[in-house]
């Protein structure tokens, strides 16, 4: 009897030393997400928060990452201010100690928060919604990267949409800052280069309460159409509603900073009807159908602006950190490309299971995402698709893609 209690408690020491090893292996992961929760696009970013914390909840509801959970704490970069953008990559960087970043979302605080904390710290970061070409062109050592086109190429696209309608002339108001400048240089050379005059090109201040000076002079030039390169809970809404008020313009264009709900009643219902702009949106891959399903039984708007885009950074961000084997940073980039690539087998929105028992096996995987095939160039761009919105009643309204 004492022999085989021996034995026993023999074997459950053996067994609670497997079970405490097995713990000591598992190991939780932080990651962070930047965005102007507050400022002049604060309207739009807590449906882009959703779509990542969606792809964060996928993970730990299928097992978690490294046999531990996956994290995500915010912080806010108020979108204008890059000392802001600046101080929040440091507390992610040097405090929280993520392993890597959603965002930011605006192009001057993606940029800010990398040359000052990301890149120093060696922190990969997916920007679901920065389209500045000046990304193109950071020294980033490979750890910037975005899941949205870049403004070279959504300028083409809203000079394409534009002239398509018939509009010879546009003037151009875009507010003071790498994203606003990015876009408009890229219109206005599009727009030219397909038999427009570009009668005007501006830049303005964010945060003024009258613009009526800088509308006057744009409506000076005699164009026949305002376009509109800011933010919509910003200058961009008093712009319209001042230009309205003074009868300067009738026609208006934007970009995607100004594709929100908030425009409208801001501004008044019936005022912008008719309004064009361009977003970001999906190709329409396998993941599309997918996440939209997902989206939508979780109470998250898979159509939102940039929502499938930061869904797939941090799906992404996950499943580069479970093929690295660990929550360390180094390497995290070219796993990243490794996931995000052919070849590979197929990984779907919400899959997370599925590719977990793939990586543990060696295989080779593949992410198609919610916004489309994220294969990274070497600058970190990848191609996309590029909607027409139009305004109509109290919302935009999708048209299609512009082709």
């Amino acid at each position: 009897m004492v022999r085989n209690t021996r034995r026993v408690f023999a074997a459950s020491v053996a067994a609670a030393a497997m079970l405490a090893a097995s713990a000591a292996q598992a190991e939780d992961v932080k990651i962070g997400f930047l965005g102007g929760f507050t400022g002049p696009i604060e309207s739009l970013v807590p449906p882009i928060f959703n779509g990542a914390e969606l792809a964060v909840t996928h993970v730990n509801e299928q097992g978690g990452i490294l046999d531990g959970e996956l994290q995500l704490v915010q912080g806010d970069t108020t979108c204008a201010d890059t000392t802001a953008a600046a101080g929040a990559a440091d507390r992610m960087v040097n405090s929280e100690n993520v392993t890597a970043l959603v965002g930011p979302l605006c192009s001057g605080a993606t940029i800010a928060a990398a040359n000052t904390a990301a890149i120093p710290g060696g922190v990969m970061l997916i920007s679901p919604a920065a389209t500045s070409p000046a990304l193109t062109e950071l020294e980033d050592n490979d750890l910037v990267f975005r899941t949205t086109p870049s403004d070279a190429y959504q300028g083409e696209m809203l000079a394409k949409t534009l002239r398509g309608d018939g509009v010879e002339s546009i003037a151009i108001s875009y507010v003071n800052n790498d994203y606003g400048k990015g876009f408009a240089d890229a219109l206005a050379s599009a727009f030219e280069a397909q038999g427009g005059t570009v009668a005007a090109n501006e830049a303005h201040e964010d945060g003024k309460a009258d613009y009526r000076a800088e509308v006057g002079s744009l409506a000076a030039a005699g164009a026949e159409m305002l376009v509109v390169l800011a933010y919509a809970d910003g200058s961009g809404q008093t712009i319209l509603r001042q230009a309205i008020e003074g009868g300067d313009f009738s026609r208006f264009a934007g970009g995607d900073g100004m594709v929100s709900g908030a425009l409208i009643p801001a501004v008044g219902e019936g005022r912008l009807d008719g309004m064009i702009a361009t977003r970001a949106g999906s190709n329409e891959t396998p993941g599309t159908e997918v996440f939209n399903k997902l989206a939508e039984e979780a109470g998250v708007d898979p159509n939102g602006t940039y929502v499938a885009q930061s869904y797939d950074a941090a799906f992404l961000i996950a499943l580069a950190i479970q093929q690295n084997g660990s929550g360390d940073r180094e390497g995290l980039s070219e796993a990243l490309r490794a996931v995000a690539s052919a070849p590979g087998e197929m990984i779907l929105p919400g899959e997370w299971e599925k590719a977990r028992q793939l990586i543990a096996e060696g295989t080779d995987i593949n992410y198609e995402g919610a916004s489309g095939s994220h294969e990274f160039d070497d600058n970190g761009d990848v191609p996309g698709v590029i909607l027409r919105m139009e305004v109509e009643g109290d919302e935009f309204a999708e048209v299609g893609q512009v082709e």
